[in-house]
Parts: C-alpha cells; sequence; structure tokens
C-alpha cells in the first residue's frame, strides 16, 4: 500500500509504515461494513484510534491519509480478487458500493422496491433543483411549466431535498437544494460530480426540465 503520510519522529500516525497501514485496512472494513451509510474520514481515523478529540489539523490530515490509504489498498485487493464491490467516496464519507456491470442483477433482486422508485416528474423537479439550487419553488415550476407542490414535498418526506433558505425578495420564498442523501442515493462525493449539460444524453424530449 502507498505511504500516504510523511514521517515525523514522535507522531504515531506518522510513523505508520505501509506495513502498519495495511494492518488497519480489516479493522476499517470490519467499520464500513457495519455501516449503513458513507462514513466521513476522521470518524473512521478515530475508530481506529488514530486521532482523538482535540486533535490539531495537521494531525487528523495526516490521519485520513492513512484512511485514504488503507481505502486504496481495500479496493486494489478487491479489483485483484474480482469482487462485485469497492469502496467509494460519497457524500463526505466512505461506503460499499457494488459495480456498475452487476447494476442488473441487484435490480431484479430489489424487484419489489420498485415502487418506491421516483416518477418522472419527481426526477425532473430534482433534476432542476441539483443544477440550479438554491432555487425557490416558484422557480422550478417556470422551469418545468406544471405546479410542484405535491412532487417537492415528496422529495423532502424522502430526503432527497431540504430547505437551505429564503431568497431575499417579496414574501421570501424558500429556497431549495440537494441534501446528503442526494449524494448518497446517486453515488456523488459532492455537488461539482454531476455531469455538465454537455455529458448528458438527452432523448430528444425537450430539455426544459
Amino acid at each position: 500500500m502507498p505511504n500516504a503520510v510523511e514521517h515525523e519522529t514522535g507522531n504515531p500516525t506518522a510513523d505508520a509504515p505501509a506495513a502498519a497501514g495495511q494492518a488497519l485496512a480489516a479493522p476499517l472494513e470490519a467499520v464500513l461494513m457495519s455501516a449503513d451509510r458513507p462514513v466521513p474520514g476522521r470518524r473512521l481515523a478515530e475508530a481506529l484510534a488514530l486521532v482523538g478529540e482535540g486533535a490539531e489539523p495537521r494531525e487528523v490530515s495526516r490521519a485520513e491519509s492513512v484512511v485514504r490509504a488503507c481505502v486504496e489498498s481495500l479496493n486494489a485487493e478487491y479489483e485483484r480478487s474480482a469482487r462485485a464491490f469497492r469502496i467509494e467516496s460519497v457524500a463526505g464519507g466512505y461506503r460499499f458500493m457494488t459495480l456498475p456491470e452487476h447494476a442488473g442483477v441487484v435490480s431484479r433482486f430489489h424487484g419489489a422496491r420498485a415502487s418506491s422508485r421516483l416518477s418522472r416528474a419527481a426526477l425532473e423537479t430534482l433534476a432542476v433543483i441539483a443544477y440550479r439550487q438554491p432555487v425557490t419553488r416558484a422557480e422550478v415550476e417556470a422551469i418545468r411549466g406544471v405546479a410542484c407542490g405535491e412532487v417537492l414535498r415528496t422529495l423532502l418526506e424522502r430526503r432527497l431535498i431540504a430547505i437551505t433558505g429564503r431568497a431575499e425578495e417579496l414574501g421570501r420564498p424558500m429556497l431549495y437544494g440537494t441534501s446528503r442523501q442526494f449524494l448518497d442515493s446517486f453515488g456523488l462525493s459532492s455537488i461539482k460530480d454531476l455531469p455538465t449539460v454537455a455529458e448528458l444524453n438527452f432523448d430528444g424530449a425537450g430539455g426544459g426540465a
């Protein structure tokens, strides 16, 4: 595993050689397997006893580097052994995710959940919010050309969007933006990872949504 931290005498995190970092890979793997949501690097570092409360920023940064190195080591091993999953950085943390080529069989297995999928209207509304956030309900409706009150409630209930504030205009309407749950659900590390308009493939059914 690559040595992701520089050497500094007296610092247990910085002194950890590659072999020690590799030894931390199994405990890190166990923590991620037990988690039902992305786990931030610092929380993993704390679980591995690399840092404690009140640690200096430089020490935290080095500990998170060890965590990243452990993740890279595990992913390399998963790739070598042709496993169906890997550890990805999503929504500000790390979590296990299956590889894209297994999406078909996973979808068939979870077919019973099909009823919980978002409607086309909800997906269109979510896309507008994702790319235009922060955005008001009126702005979303102007883009889509239809009322979106019920759809917004659905997205709020599913925690895919959140109220992020109020606009500085008459009536102070609420502003909507995507949530951490949105990043987790779509496998994104941040909003910056959204594909650009040029990268999207449109079916010619109208790009207004």
